[in-house]
């Protein structure tokens, strides 16, 4: 059974939901801004994101917001945290990828977490100690014990470019064993699928706490681990932990694997 507070956000992410799925036929009209060299928003995502301040402020008017559209309002203990349509670029392109992401945060820990997916209906929750779910059906990462035969996800944000070329020798070092690095182009989706075993791991730096929050909770959830790109805690996801951040996804002996390679090939210290 859905916590109280996970049904609230259900009804918000579905709202902001149909925003997106509404405006998808009319992608060349949108307005759009471009926030930083590549990072784009259009007036979908504020719209969006509105939709979801307006559900979840009528259920917990006191709880603080951090969205990536409005930034961060209010004080206290909880926070929502927001990315109204994570996966911007694929929208604006048409390209079917991407999704709705609101977690509640408890001193910079998310406790509750649900990821949308409105092409596909399909609804990713997390309740801290609950476990995680598909679509009512319990959630486990993937068995895999090592790099070998690994299908793993990453991400190019372009606020990270001056990095490229570590990220790129890591890449070589990794397909040495994988079986697949694939760039979706939504963090939150890539936890998601972490979580369910759809993809065996995940690693990106440049991420937010709006574009990882609730898929943290879901992949620890669901058997998984987190971390930085040096083993370490990802820090805390609600507005004290704006700013540039490296994480790993995947269960506990692939993410190790993945940790290591990704410090032995200089990855890791192009971050010191």
């Amino acid at each position: 059974m859905q916590k109280p507070a996970v049904t609230i956000m259900v009804k918000a992410a579905r709202a902001a939901g149909n925003v997106l799925l509404r405006h998808i036929n009319r992608l060349d009209a949108l307005n759009v801004v471009e926030k930083d060299r590549y990072d784009y928003a259009s007036e979908v995502d504020g719209l969006a994101e509105a939709e979801v301040v307006k559900e979840l402020k009528r259920a917990m008017p006191d709880c603080a917001i951090l969205g990536e559209e409005s930034g961060a309002s209010g004080k206290g203990r909880f926070t929502f945290v927001i990315d109204p349509l994570d996966g911007t670029s694929n929208y604006l392109r048409g390209f079917p990828h991407y999704c709705v992401s609101i977690a509640l945060v408890e001193n910079g820990e998310p406790i509750h977490g649900v990821i949308f997916d409105p092409l596909r209906n399909e609804l990713f929750t997390a309740s801290r100690g609950s476990g995680a779910q598909l679509n009512e059906r319990k959630l486990r990462v993937s068995e895999r014990k090592d790099l070998s035969g690994a299908m793993l996800n990453t991400g190019f944000p372009p606020r990270e470019r001056a990095r490229v070329g570590a990220q790129l020798e890591c890449i070589r070092e990794l397909l040495r064993d994988a079986e697949d690095i694939r760039r979706t182009g939504s963090a939150a989706l890539d936890l998601a699928y972490v979580a369910c075993g759809r993809s065996d791991g995940y690693f990106e730096a440049g991420v937010q706490p709006w574009d990882i929050a609730a898929g943290v909770l879901l992949v620890r959830e669901a058997g998984g681990r987190v971390c930085d790109f040096r083993g370490a805690a990802t820090g805390p996801l609600d507005a004290r932990g704006i700013g540039s951040r490296q994480l790993i996804a995947g269960n506990l002996k692939l993410s190790e694997a993945l940790q290591k390679t990704i410090v032995s090939s200089g990855y890791a210290a192009a971050f010191a």
